[in-house]
């Protein structure tokens, strides 16, 4: 570990008063190894101006306009798909510290940090890619990042009635749906919003997309996996001539007509794992995953 000089930028979730110890841990953890810490700056104003924390960051930076090693996720799950729509295209290598609820990329507690970034400095840990998905609109543009790694929803707005999607795959036609709504999730994004659709639970290193439909009004519609280098076309019919498109939760609304194409994103997320860290404990943990409460 000696003379080992690593860089982080920290990213995390405004907002968490009682979680200031665990952050101070991290902190603490990161100059013990003597690293150069550099941090978001929402985040950096929230520790310095709400937490009145002492950060002594060697730089703050307010889009993703620096030069690191690793980066660290500090919240929940929502704190970490941010990080990712900002560091993925750079290939950064993103650990999560879950200072959230669940935690299922967020998956290292605060009080595992030290030992886990010793682990990262012995070089004793895994770095997983995770597949991306890329939005492309034939119309208006879309604002923010336009790829997710847990999903790409369309969805109705408010209470307007159900919206009609027509959707193909490779250009060959698969199925109008009548819903409330569509899911194309990565592996990844199969335990989140898919899951709770009923869509299947896919392991991230499947090459797989799961399209989903929310609310269907009708039985024989299930939700369907196809290879991840498909493409996914979709046409939006709505009573209220627009609908909304979600990217990994960040809403946009777009107008009834707009061609909307979701396909693999060009560069992959890279998750920081620790080598005692398992996929299908995971589910059982944190899911309950095939737990019989009888």
């Amino acid at each position: 570990m000696a003379g080992k000089k690593l860089r982080f930028a920290l990213f995390g979730k405004a907002f968490q008063d009682d979680k200031s110890t665990a952050i101070r841990r991290i902190l603490d953890s990161l100059r013990e190894r003597e690293a150069e810490v550099y941090v978001h700056r929402a985040f950096y104003d929230y520790l310095t101006k709400v937490l009145n924390m002492e950060i002594g960051a060697d730089g703050v930076f307010d889009g993703y306009d620096v030069e690191v090693d690793y980066a660290l996720s500090i919240g929940g799950d929502g704190t970490f798909l941010k990080a990712a729509s900002l560091v993925g295209s750079r290939q950064t290598p993103i650990m999560g510290v879950n200072t959230g609820r669940l935690g299922f990329l967020a998956d290292v507690l605060p009080a595992e940090v030290g030992q886990a970034l010793g682990e990262i400095y012995e070089g004793r840990v895994r770095i997983e890619g995770h597949t991306m998905i890329r939005l492309e609109t034939d119309g208006e543009p879309i604002e923010g990042n336009p790829c997710a790694l847990n999903d790409i929803a369309v969805l109705k707005r408010d209470m307007a009635s159900m919206i009609s999607i027509r959707a193909c795959v490779n250009g060959e036609y698969l199925v109008t749906y009548q819903a409330d709504g569509l899911i194309v999730s990565t592996p990844t994004g199969s335990t989140a919003y898919n899951l709770s659709n009923g869509g299947p639970i896919m392991v991230p290193s499947d090459r797989n997309l799961c399209i989903t439909p929310v609310a269907p009004h009708s039985l024989n519609i299930r939700p369907i996996v196809v290879r991840d280098d498909a493409r996914i076309e979709l046409e939006v019919e709505s009573r209220s001539h627009n609908f909304l498109v979600a990217i990994d939760g960040r809403s946009e609304k777009l107008v009834e007509g707009t061609r909307l194409t979701v396909s693999k994103a060009p560069y992959e997320v890279k998750m920081v794992k620790r080598l005692n860290q398992r996929y299908f404990s995971t589910l059982r943990e944190k899911m309950m995953w095939g737990a019989d409460q009888r």
